[in-house]
């Protein structure tokens, strides 16, 4: 027999024992309170500030919701965050739509989200800032790489639909302006789910096309931010990134502005400005070569009329008149210059020969045979033919050289006196 340990002991009357109070599992107490509470708050908004943000491997993301005086546990399921359009992170105020759950195991509540907007700003338009931000930091969208569109295209691609009033708009201005060129038509949708990654490869396919193209349109016609959605997203804007071919992007009115807008090479306001910016106008360009032809012209006649008068002004020159005169006032003065240049030279020869003379009378005044001349001779040793200056120099019977002014004579010593 057991015992409620909340009842009175029993006693030995043999009356019935009264009903204990009836005990509850944990499980069944938590059984009850999820019950009660996800059928009470099977769809609520919740507004709040995200804190404690995770993403663990499975793809889910838990986080906070708090205020200044509470907060929540939620959960999104990998399949309601791949729908969201913008990027979480702490901070971050919106408001929810969800139903409260009871985690049994753990004995506490979350929300679990099916929606969430941000709090004070579209969600479109927070996905929107922050994919342009983030494409910004990569250099997509700086001007630096921009490139110009050639002054005169043969080929263009245009990816569109074919169907739209944009592709119609595109080729009704380009054939009134400019027919010289051939259009190629990339068709793709242009909104709705898996727009954006057929844009992406339409692009892709148009750069690798075996033909040259000289120009690539991205075009589309006007319509709301959830319209246009499909020119916002990454795999355009990188796309467009990456071509070879310089882009225009054409997406809906004046006041549409896409990150597709951003990247592109030129931005056209509208598919018919694209039209117009991509090819010039026939008539504009017959005015350019008739205006060029006038300017050719009148240089032309501006250079025939100089030259003409450089001409009257040679023909008017002295040595066109008399031509033989030059020659003959150079010929003049020719044997003037030849006339001067003999008499110098005789001069010239005059003085080196009178240098000559005088340098040689000089050399005469000083030359041994001078002194002889005057009566002196010289002795010089017969053997060896030193000259004798002192007769110390002698030994008896040496025979000896005596130079005279005419001759000379050999003797032998036969005495010495110092």
């Amino acid at each position: 027999m057991s015992y409620d340990l909340f009842s009175q002991p029993p006693d030995d009357t043999g009356l019935p024992e009264p009903a204990g109070p009836h005990v509850l599992s944990v499980a069944q107490v938590t059984a009850q309170i999820k019950d009660l509470l996800e059928a009470s708050f099977d769809n609520l908004w919740v507004a709040g500030e995200i804190s404690n943000l995770s993403r663990p491997q499975s793809g889910h993301c838990y986080l906070t919701l708090k205020d200044d005086e509470a907060q929540i546990r939620c959960a999104l399921w990998r399949n309601t965050l791949n729908r969201l359009r913008f990027d979480l992170h702490d901070g971050l105020e919106v408001v929810c739509r969800g139903r409260i759950d009871v985690y049994a195991p753990r004995g506490s509540y979350q929300l679990i989200i099916e929606s969430m907007e941000p709090q004070g700003i579209g969600a479109l338009e927070l996905a929107l800032r922050q994919l342009r931000d983030k494409l910004a930091k990569e250099g997509l969208f700086d001007p630096g790489r921009k490139r110009p569109l050639p002054a005169f295209v043969r080929t263009i691609a245009v990816v569109t639909s074919p169907t739209g009033a944009a592709i119609h708009d595109f080729l009704q201005v380009l054939g009134r302006r400019w027919r010289g060129a051939d259009v190629i038509i990339v068709p793709t949708r242009v909104q709705g789910e898996g727009a954006a990654a057929e844009i992406a490869a339409a692009i892709a396919t148009a750069n690798r096309l075996p033909w040259t193209i000289d120009c690539l349109v991205v075009t589309r016609g006007g319509g709301s931010l959830e319209d246009l959605w499909a020119f916002n997203e990454e795999a355009v804007v990188r796309a467009i990134h990456v071509s070879r071919i310089p882009v225009i992007s054409a997406i809906g009115h004046e006041i549409d502005i896409t990150l597709a807008d951003l990247v592109a090479d030129v931005r056209a306001l509208t598919p018919s400005e694209a039209a117009e910016l991509v090819a010039p106008a026939a008539e504009d360009i017959l005015a350019r070569f008739r205006q060029t032809e006038k300017r050719l012209a009148a240089a032309v006649r501006w250079r025939l009329s100089a030259a003409r008068s450089r001409l009257e002004a040679a023909s008017a020159n002295r040595v066109f008149r008399r031509p033989r005169e030059r020659i003959e006032d150079l010929t003049q003065r020719l044997d003037e210059l030849e006339s001067r240049a003999a008499r110098a030279l005789r001069q010239r020869l005059h003085l080196a020969h009178t240098c000559v003379e005088q340098q040689a009378a000089r050399l005469d005044a000083l030359s041994p045979l001078g002194v002889l001349s005057r009566g002196y001779s010289l002795t010089q040793r017969a053997a060896g033919g030193q000259i004798v200056r002192d007769a110390a120099e002698l030994a008896p019977g040496e025979m000896i050289v005596t130079r005279f002014h005419r001759g000379r004579a050999t003797s032998r010593v036969e005495d010495i006196q110092p």
